[in-house]
């Protein structure tokens, strides 16, 4: 591994260029120390019966696989970026959905027979902004039942919702897609176009978290999308362009019962590579060695990256108040 790109690493843990970690699985109480607080692998895999799981390579067959895995029990729409103003002012952006199902498919009665109320699907949406200038962040989350038209996913024509946020596909397929969000003065209205193909990551899609058959994810991405539209701050609207990025992952049980969480990372580099890793932590502390990534070349072509290729530096720590 070359040296510039070992720092280019280190410096994304200081300065996200594009990495928003996925602490809805990792963030303790304030109340809790890390080591006493619920297990990650406690609250991802509890009861696995009569859901699929990810043991092997299966073949992704599109749109359908843009769309929901009720047969897993949990899933997400993965989107962020980095975005410009008028006058180059940087903004970043998240707006993620997640699926998570409540009882096996062969379990949940038909709702249709009791209520459009019931069902045994919660989402859970995750919205946010930076204002890189002012040095302010924005951040607001949703929970609502995937019932009575409230929340939900569907393939084709592409939809996924979650009240008035939305990932909204405007040809009836995926892309181009429009990302709609709004919350207490600060909002998107955006279109996303791929100009790379996607990337299958791990193992032709199926990416491996951890020991065990079926401690994995199926899961893939588009490194880079052109974004435009309008950003709102405080009830102004702002033109913005820049770049995104989609992660799409489901899953049954990601991890074992000596891991509690990980920190993942997502870079767009100036010279047209895209990078992923994420880095698996062990209750000990320690990295796991199912930690993993991919380089993504200008062209879509990959080089994946194994633990020992990259090495993660905490140069600061910071403290929710």
């Amino acid at each position: 591994m070359s040296r510039s790109l070992s720092v280019l690493i280190s410096l994304g843990v200081a300065v996200a260029l594009l990495g928003l970690g996925a602490y809805w699985f990792t963030a303790p109480s304030a109340e809790a120390d890390l080591r006493t607080s619920v297990s990650v692998a406690e609250a991802m895999g509890s009861d696995t019966t009569g859901y699929r799981r990810a043991t092997e390579v299966r073949p992704f067959t599109f749109p359908s696989d843009h769309g929901p895995h009720p047969g897993y029990k949990t899933e997400w729409w993965y989107v962020t970026g980095n975005l410009s103003g008028p006058q180059a002012e940087p903004y970043g952006y998240e707006l993620t959905i997640f699926r998570l199902a409540l009882t096996p498919p062969d379990a949940a009665p038909d709702s249709a027979a009791f209520s459009d109320w019931r069902t045994n699907q919660l989402y859970m949406g995750h919205f946010a902004v930076t204002d890189g200038a002012s040095e302010t962040f924005h951040a607001f989350e949703r929970f609502e039942r995937g019932g009575a038209g409230l929340a939900g996913a569907q393939a084709d024509p592409f939809r996924v919702w979650l009240d008035d946020w939305s990932m909204t596909g405007l040809d009836g397929t995926a892309f181009p897609m429009q990302l709609r969000a709004q919350e207490q003065g600060v909002g998107v209205d955006l279109t996303l176009r791929p100009t790379k193909p996607r990337v299958l990551q791990g193992d032709q899609g199926l990416s491996q978290k951890g020991p065990g058959d079926g401690n994995a994810s199926y899961y893939y991405s588009y490194t880079r999308l052109d974004t435009e539209g309008a950003l709102v701050l405080d009830g102004d609207t702002l033109s913005v362009t820049g770049q995104s990025w989609m992660d799409r992952e489901w899953s049954t049980s990601a991890l074992g019962p000596e891991q509690e969480g990980w920190d993942w990372f997502s870079l767009q580099l100036d010279d047209g590579r895209d990078l992923m890793y994420y880095q698996l932590r062990r209750t000990d502390g320690t990295p796991s060695p199912f930690s993993e990534g991919v380089i993504v070349g200008p062209e879509g072509e990959t080089r994946k990256l194994e633990r020992s290729d990259v090495q993660i530096e905490v140069l600061d720590r910071w403290t929710t108040p």
